[in-house]
């Protein structure tokens, strides 16, 4: 028998986002990784350049740059 490693439960993953500097901003780039399979929510401050994002297993990189990306702004990393 092998064992298996079960992620249980959601994961949270705080991404920095430039260029985001009201509501309309934050909604934009919430907007765009809320498309990405497997999130659930996404919670964006354009005051600290946060985003928080809450998914079911951990998301590809790339997948998010390009969704911020389409919102119109720059991902810089993670937080």
């Amino acid at each position: 028998m092998t064992a298996q490693t079960d992620i249980s439960g959601p994961l949270t993953t705080v991404y920095r986002v430039s260029g985001m500097s009201c509501g309309h901003c934050e909604g934009s780039v919430s907007g765009e990784i809320s498309g990405i399979a497997g999130v659930s929510s996404v919670t964006a401050v354009a005051s600290t350049g946060e985003v928080t994002v809450v998914s079911a297993a951990p998301l590809d990189d790339e997948a998010v740059r390009a969704a911020v990306d389409e919102a119109g702004f720059e991902l810089v990393g993670k937080a």
